[in-house]
């Protein structure tokens, strides 16, 4: 199966595309509560970040100086595009494999079960 249009390799690593995603469904958002929500250490956050934001997919706004400085992020139009293909093409990797999983089991599960069906009747015929 050839990968679909819109997956993104960048995005999809488990901790950037939780940062996506959590950032898919807000305006912009504080650096300690992204963290926190993803239970990240500054330093990890920090370089997932910078990844994002050097493809273009975030902007990272810093405000205020001293201890009161706050760093704010927000997805790009480009991040949210990137994401949203990427969440199309999840979809269409796993819709593709549903009709597969419905249509039973693949012939070499019902294959297993064939040797042990012919010997519990041999075992039947051979007790009679």
């Amino acid at each position: 199966m050839s990968t679909p249009s819109g997956f993104d390799e960048l995005i999809h690593p488990s901790t950037r595309l939780s940062v996506v995603a959590l950032l898919a469904a807000t305006e912009w958002a504080d650096f300690p509560f992204i963290r926190d929500s993803l239970s990240l250490s500054d330093s990890a956050l920090s370089k997932q970040l910078h990844t994002l934001e050097e493809a273009g997919y975030l902007e990272i706004r810093k405000e205020g100086g001293g201890r009161k400085r706050r760093t704010k992020v927000r997805l790009t139009s480009r991040g949210r595009t990137a994401f949203e293909g990427h969440v199309a093409a999840l979809r269409a990797i796993v819709e593709g494999a549903g009709p597969a999983a419905a249509a039973g089991p693949a012939p070499e599960a019902a294959g297993a079960t064939a040797p042990v069906t012919q010997q519990r009747q041999h075992h039947a015929k051979a007790g009679r």
